[in-house]
């Protein structure tokens, strides 16, 4: 792990994580040139696009990508920014919302296993089931014992998928109060993002401070060798990409896929 990288790497259940020594305006893969760093990760888009229909060529890995983040930290516009450019064979997005009344009748992980990657998928999460342990966390739906229970079992649940040649990577997008304020703020501003505006983001940010609590034990649960967490400081929107495209093509690097060859089409000829 790069020495720059690894600070902001939670990988022990057992290690004490604090969100707040985390500085969210943070550039630590900056070059200091903001043109630059757009530069890369362009190129980075680029490469990860090439590693993916390898991905999906290759088959015996599956890939999932889970992006968590207050309100505004850029779920979205990592969307676009890392994974705009990648090829749509193989790849998916899956956008979570409030469970449905059916969904509800069932577990908490059962709508999520329905969307975790195939073989050769690469699937990226915007939201995820981590909704289940910070949401009822902050509206006080859980007793302390339900919480720890549910850690348990989205640490197995990702063991489980790490054990069956599937790839977590997890992604905290870390945004500090004030900016997300100057967000919302531009979101009404702006009459054509006025779409992207729930007055609930109001209501939640009043929660700061639980909602952040709410990370820090989440993450210090379930941050896992198999799962581990990620922190990405976020203030920046071209720093926060730029670190998650770094970090997903150095990813799939890392598994050296290889595209498969048919030795029975060597000398077909098309006439």
């Amino acid at each position: 792990m790069d020495t720059l990288i690894a600070p902001y790497r939670h990988d022990s259940p057992k290690r004490r994580f604090r969100l707040a020594a985390i500085d969210p305006a943070a550039l630590p893969l900056s070059c200091g040139d903001r043109e630059r760093d757009r530069a890369m990760v362009v190129e980075l888009a680029d490469r990860l696009d090439t590693q993916q229909r390898l991905l999906y060529a290759d088959r015996r890995f599956k890939l999932l990508v889970v992006l968590q983040g207050m309100d505004t930290s850029g779920k979205d516009g990592t969307l676009r920014g890392v994974f705009g450019a990648t090829s749509p064979l193989g790849l998916r997005a899956v956008a979570w919302k409030a469970p449905t009344e059916d969904e509800r009748a069932h577990d908490p992980w059962w709508r999520i296993h329905h969307a975790v990657p195939g073989s050769g998928e690469l699937v990226v999460f915007n939201r995820s089931h981590y909704e289940d342990v910070l949401v009822p966390v902050v509206k006080g739906q859980l007793t302390p014992q339900q919480v720890a229970q549910r850690y348990r079992q989205i640490n197995d649940f990702e063991r489980m998928l790490h054990e069956t040649d599937t790839v977590i990577c997890k992604f905290m997008l870390h945004i500090s109060k004030g900016e997300q304020r100057v967000r919302l703020q531009q979101r009404l501003d702006d009459p054509t993002k006025h779409w992207k505006f729930d007055t609930s983001d109001i209501e939640t940010r009043k929660h700061w401070k639980r909602y952040q609590a709410a990370y820090e034990a989440a993450i210090a649960a379930t941050g896992t060798p198999w799962a581990p967490w990620t922190i990405v400081p976020a203030d920046s929107k071209t720093h926060r990409n730029l670190m998650i495209a770094t970090l997903m093509e150095r990813t799939l690097r890392g598994l050296r896929l290889r595209s498969p060859r048919n030795p029975t089409l060597a000398h077909l000829r098309i006439r």
